[in-house]
């Protein structure tokens, strides 16, 4: 059996012209401030000056309009280590400087059960995040490294993202890394490049504009219907038919901020 959602798969949503409309909200509020909104990525306008510069070339232009940036939303200055009994861990090496409470990091950030890292002596740490991404029309997001910012302290190893459709299976973003180099410490400030996400639709010619969405009671229903699946089964994807079976016509509204 096809387990995959293609583009042309998805009954009642039409082909649309002009930018794609993707929304983004946090599914729960508490700490909330500390989110950044995501943002698109600018590095074609740092240098326009030059009528050569790389940053009026369309090409480059086109291509770094496609990318999302969602940024670090506290410190993180970790070592991996390994206690007494042999069991993975991490230390805070901001110790009592730091500005995030041991107790408090310790519910958003763990290290992934041994058994499930994907290379041998290669841990897997995920930090969990608010953030839900959906839409209203066929969509699929990439998460990506950030890799367009230079990075003065480069990470000790590399993160893994995921592509799934997000006008069926809104789900909370995690941002997941695989600690290669262990002997190295895994520092990020507040506010760095977390991550990029990059969206695809129908046409590949149509723009994104990415905006806050209302969470309305029919939104809430719908993320509670597919949230969790992941603890429950193996191969999620095969859930997306049945998703789209009960999902609303509607979900993305638009919050509309006073100026």
């Amino acid at each position: 059996m096809d387990l995959s959602i293609r583009f042309e798969n998805a009954p009642g949503l039409p082909e649309n012209k002009g930018p794609v409309t993707v929304g983004w909200f946090l599914n729960s509020q508490k700490n909330g401030v500390i989110y950044f909104p995501p943002e698109r990525y600018r590095g074609a306008e740092k240098n326009r000056e030059h009528a050569k510069s790389a940053s009026r070339c369309p090409a480059v232009i086109n291509m770094e309009s496609r990318y999302f940036v969602f940024r670090a939303p506290f410190d993180l200055n970790l070592q991996f280590i390994r206690d007494k009994d042999g069991k993975p861990g991490l230390k805070n090496l901001n110790g009592d400087m730091s500005p995030v409470r041991a107790n408090k990091l310790g519910q958003v950030l763990h290290i992934a059960n041994e058994r499930e890292w994907r290379h041998p002596n290669v841990p897997t740490v995920q930090l969990s995040l608010p953030y839900v991404l959906i839409a209203d029309e066929p969509v699929y997001a990439t998460q990506l490294a950030p890799f367009m910012d230079y990075q003065k302290d480069p990470w000790p190893g590399t993160i893994f993202g995921g592509r799934f459709p997000i006008h069926t299976w809104p789900r909370p973003l995690m941002w997941a890394f695989e600690w290669h180099d262990t002997s190295k410490p895994l520092k990020i400030n507040r506010g760095d490049p977390l991550f990029y996400v990059q969206f695809e639709t129908i046409s590949p010619d149509r723009s994104f504009v990415l905006t806050e969405a209302e969470v309305t009671p029919e939104l809430t229903d719908y993320v509670d219907f597919v949230s969790g699946a992941v603890s429950y089964v193996n191969q999620t994807f095969s859930l997306f038919e049945r998703a789209e079976e009960v999902r609303p016509d509607t979900l993305v509204k638009p919050i509309r901020r006073k100026k």
